[in-house]
């Protein structure tokens, strides 16, 4: 099944331009491995800021410049600790892309049922929040809207709501303005990389009364 479901024009020149935050990042370049159509746009965006750079009159650099260049070469690296990436035995999680897995992981938490998050820790933590969402077959979550943004890229599995229906590469933003009620297929888990900022906010008398327990 083609994908479907895409990052907006202004998502991806924000993409190309580097403005975007770490989190938000990584849901993009996730969709950009499986979609070769944003892909192509990415890159025709990156020969446009190139051309527009080479048009940019030079600017006279400090006269201490070259000086500081050479003290800093000198310097040693920050040092991060290596550590593993997913733990042996879960390394086939469908979808995920290998520059992902080498981030450190937090376990499985129970949300919901047949719904579970796991934490992705970025070297470069901000205001977006990483993680993996699994929901089990035919599960409905409940309906909501969102405090912030929240960019979902299906790696495996699938489900539908007001929007149409997601695949494996479909890409999904949801804000303020979006309220959406997603069903999982009926055929598997659907297991989606989610960057979210804010918080969600659940409709309805059942949404308000497990308000304070669900926490993404």
């Amino acid at each position: 099944m083609s994908i479907q479901h895409h990052p907006d024009d202004a998502l991806l020149s924000a993409f190309a331009g580097g403005t975007l935050d770490s989190g938000q990042h990584v849901a993009i370049a996730t969709h950009l491995l499986a979609c070769a159509r944003c892909r192509n746009f990415v890159r025709t965006m990156e020969r446009v800021g190139g051309s527009l750079l080479t048009d940019v009159p030079p600017a006279p650099m400090s006269s201490n410049a070259f000086a500081a260049v050479e003290a800093r070469l000198g310097e040693a690296p920050p040092s991060r600790p290596v550590t593993p990436s997913l733990p042996e035995g879960e390394t086939e999680i469908p979808g995920l892309p290998k520059f992902v897995r080498r981030y450190r992981f937090g376990r499985w938490n129970w949300v919901a049922p047949s719904v579970h998050v796991r934490p992705i820790e970025l070297p470069e933590p901000g205001q977006t929040r990483v993680f993996l969402l699994r929901s089990g077959p035919g599960t409905r979550l409940l309906q909501h809207s969102h405090t912030g943004v929240e960019m979902t890229c299906v790696l495996a599995g699938g489900f539908s709501q007001e929007q149409g229906h997601y695949g494996p590469g479909d890409f999904d933003l949801g804000d303020e303005s979006i309220d959406h009620h997603p069903v999982v297929d009926a055929d598997g888990d659907c297991i989606c990389l989610v960057a979210m900022q804010g918080e969600l906010r659940l409709a309805g008398l059942l949404g308000r009364l497990m308000q304070p327990f669900v926490r993404l």
